[in-house]
C-alpha cells in the first residue's frame, strides 16, 4: 500500500512534479509518423498536460512546437503548412521547421528583421524511427541517444503501429500491462474450455491460461533499463510454462508471445493526470507481418490507428458490457476486441486511482517492484542524478514451456530453443495461490 505523497509522485506529471520531469528525460513516442503528411494537417499532441504541435514540412523533416503561436496564441493546428514552415492563419507570423520566425508582416517591413531574431520559439528535437514520431521535452542541451528498441530498426512491411487513448491515469494503464495473472481471469472468454486447456499444449494455446492456472511463481533479474520477469506456471505433466518479459523504465512492458509469433510491446505515456495513451506495436523481426497476423493480435472495431479504442464507452453503457451475455457464460460481457477488456477495468479504477486503498497479494509483485523503482528512479533526478537507460538491443519478450527444472534466466529470448514439455518425473515448482 502507498501512502498519499507516493501515490501523487507517481500518478501527476504536470510540469514541474518530480515524475513529469523525470519523464521527459526520455524520448516520447508522441505520433505515428504515417500520420503527418508533407504539407499536410499539423496534428495537434498533448503530452503531460500541455499542448504541442507536430507537422511534417515540404522536404519531409518533422516540426514540434508549443501549440500556441508567440504572438497571440492561437493554435498552430490551424495554421498553413507550406515552404517548411507553419504560418499562423491570424497576422501571418511565419515559424520555420527548424523553430525560428522567419516572417511577421503585422510588423513594418524595415524591423521586420531584428523583431523576428528576438521572438523565442519553444521547438523541440524530434527523431522517426519504427513507425513513430518521437519528441525530447527535456531540460538536456544535447538530447539522450534514443533507445535501441528492436522494432524501431526494422522496415514498415515489418511492424505494426496502434494507439488507444484512455480516460485515466497513465499509472493504471502502465499497471495493466505489467499484470500477468489477470490474463488467466479477465480474458478467460478468449482461453476455451478451462479444465482441457493444458493438454498437448504448445505455443498459442498456453499463451493465455484459463482460470484452472492464474496464479504464477514470479521471478525477477535486475536490469538497467528496469528488469526482467520470469512468470512460471507448473503445467499438470510436470512441464513449466514460462512468460519471460522485459520491463523497460520508464513506461514499456514487452508482452511475452509464443515461440515462432510477432512481438508485442506497450507504450503507455501521460497525456495529461487523467488521461493517457497506449501504444500498441507488433513487430516480426525476420519477415512483413501477415494481415492475418495483423488482424488477430490488433483487432480493432473504429479503423482508427490514432485511437483504436475511440468507440471503446464508458460508464454511460459500462463499456458495452451485456449482462444477458454474461448469464449464458461469457465472464466480462464485454463482447468487444481483447484489449477494450483491459481498458474498462483501468477506466473503472477512477480518473487517478486511490492506491492507498488497495490490499495487495502476492500476485502484485511485479507492480510493486514498478512503483518502487519509478518512485526511485523520480526522486533521484529530482536529487540531479541523471537517468540511466542501459543496453537495449536484445531486449525480446517470450511465452514458451520448458522442462521442470530448467532456468528461465538461460534461456535467449532472440533464440530460444525448442518448446519442449518435460517428463512427467519433472520436478514441478510451486505454485503461489
Amino acid at each position: 500500500m502507498l501512502t498519499v505523497a507516493e501515490n501523487e509522485l507517481l500518478a501527476r506529471t504536470g510540469a514541474g512534479t518530480p515524475m513529469g520531469n523525470y519523464l521527459r528525460e526520455f524520448w516520447t513516442p508522441a505520433v505515428r509518423a504515417a500520420s503527418l503528411e508533407a504539407d499536410g494537417a499539423p496534428a495537434r499532441v498533448r503530452l503531460f498536460g500541455r499542448n504541442y504541435v507536430a507537422f511534417r514540412a515540404t522536404d519531409g523533416r518533422v516540426g514540434f512546437f508549443d501549440e500556441e503561436c508567440p504572438h497571440r496564441c492561437v493554435s498552430l493546428s490551424l495554421a498553413r503548412n507550406e515552404d517548411n514552415a507553419l504560418r499562423c492563419l491570424f497576422h501571418g507570423w511565419k515559424i520555420d521547421v527548424s523553430g525560428r520566425l522567419v516572417e511577421a508582416p503585422s510588423e513594418p517591413p524595415e524591423r521586420q528583421e531584428s523583431f523576428c531574431a528576438h521572438v523565442k520559439i519553444n521547438h523541440y528535437p524530434t527523431r522517426e524511427a519504427g513507425g513513430l514520431i518521437w519528441v525530447y521535452l527535456g531540460t538536456r542541451a544535447v538530447p539522450p541517444s534514443l533507445f535501441d528498441l528492436e522494432f524501431a530498426r526494422l522496415p514498415e512491411s515489418q511492424v505494426d503501429i496502434r494507439r488507444a487513448v484512455l480516460r485515466c491515469n497513465w499509472l493504471q494503464g502502465f499497471e495493466g500491462t505489467l499484470d500477468t495473472v489477470h490474463a488467466g481471469i479477465l480474458h478467460v472468454g478468449w482461453t476455451g474450455d478451462p479444465g482441457r486447456r493444458w493438454e498437448g499444449a504448445q505455443g498459442a494455446e498456453l499463451h493465455v491460461l484459463s482460470r484452472n492456472v492464474p496464479s504464477a511463481t514470479i521471478e525477477f533479474e535486475p536490469r538497467r533499463y528496469g528488469f526482467r520477469e520470469g512468470a512460471l506456471r507448473s503445467m499438470p505433466d510436470g512441464s513449466c510454462y514460462a512468460r519471460i518479459r522485459d520491463v523497460v523504465l520508464p513506461y514499456y512492458s514487452f508482452i511475452p508471445t509464443p515461440g515462432g509469433a510477432a512481438c508485442f510491446v506497450t507504450i503507455v505515456v501521460p497525456i495529461d493526470d487523467e488521461t493517457h495513451m497506449q501504444w500498441y506495436i507488433i513487430y516480426d523481426p525476420v519477415k512483413p507481418i501477415a494481415e492475418a497476423a495483423r488482424a488477430r493480435l490488433m483487432a480493432d472495431t473504429s479503423g482508427d490507428r490514432d485511437d483504436f479504442a475511440s468507440d471503446l464507452g464508458g460508464w454511460h453503457n459500462r463499456w458495452s458490457q451485456d449482462r444477458a451475455l454474461m448469464k449464458t457464460g461469457h465472464w466480462t460481457g464485454i463482447a468487444r476486441p481483447l484489449p477494450f477488456e483491459d481498458f474498462a477495468v483501468q477506466e473503472a479504477m477512477g480518473p487517478i486511482m486511490d492506491r492507498t486503498r488497495e490490499q495487495l497479494g502476492s500476485s502484485d509483485v511485479t507492480i510493486v517492484r514498478t512503483r518502487r523503482l519509478l518512485l526511485e528512479a523520480a526522486r533521484s533526478f529530482a536529487e540531479g542524478k541523471v537517468p540511466d537507460v542501459g543496453d537495449h538491443a536484445r531486449v525480446r519478450a517470450l511465452a514458451i514451456r520448458l522442462a521442470g527444472d530448467a532456468d528461465w534466466r538461460q534461456i535467449d529470448t532472440l533464440a530460444p530453443p525448442a518448446s519442449l514439455p518435460a517428463p512427467a518425473a519433472a520436478a514441478r515448482r510451486p505454485q503461489i495461490e
